[in-house]
């Protein structure tokens, strides 16, 4: 099932996610539906939030990015990064910051520089409940970082400077009440 993309200004995409149950049969066919949605939309992850879902779910395909020469040191990984991650926490963050930009299926057609750490360590568990601790760096930490975000209730633009968050601020109001082209479902909450 493919559902609509959640638009900025829903208070679903501000509120931190809640734990779910690992493993439940339920949970199999809703990770299902949320690749089906993330293909559809052609994106590289989703979180739960994003399709009206407050979970600590999200799930990444980051296999779009290998082609791209910028990700060359990380393209082999890439290929095959694809994964659901379920009642996540990240453990660590760590290294300099890097700026790589930015955009999500909640607000489409607005990419901005966000500057994240570029390694972090992650547990979470997969559809059977088995629990993984894992450490990511590059493009795939870069990934997990901004869909995690969805699940505590942070958008990518709450990472932008003052001043940069005054600039976009006229387009997130026009996302916000449905003025915005996209090439996928979208729900908005407008009254």
């Amino acid at each position: 099932m493919v559902y609509p993309i959640v638009a900025y200004g829903s208070p679903v995409l501000k509120r931190r996610a809640k734990e779910v149950d690992c493993p439940s049969a339920e949970l199999t066919g809703f990770v299902d539906s949320m690749f089906e949605t993330m293909y559809a939309s052609k994106g590289v992850g989703l979180a739960a939030p994003q399709i009206g879902f407050s979970t600590r779910v999200f799930v990444v395909d980051g296999s779009p990015f290998a082609e791209d020469p910028d990700n060359a040191e990380d393209a082999e990984v890439l290929k095959s990064f694809k994964k659901v991650f379920i009642n996540a926490h990240i453990l660590e963050e760590s290294g300099d910051e890097w700026a790589f930009e930015e955009g999500c299926l909640s607000i489409p057609d607005l990419h901005e520089s966000v500057a994240r750490k570029p390694t972090l360590r992650i547990k979470y568990q997969d559809l059977e409940g088995r629990w993984y601790e894992e450490t990511y760096s590059g493009v795939p930490a870069r990934i997990i970082q901004h869909e995690y975000d969805h699940i505590e209730g942070i958008l990518f633009t709450d990472r932008l400077s003052p001043l940069k968050k005054r600039l976009i601020q006229g387009r997130l109001k026009d996302i916000a009440v449905g003025k915005v082209s996209s090439n996928y479902r979208m729900k908005f909450n407008v009254a």
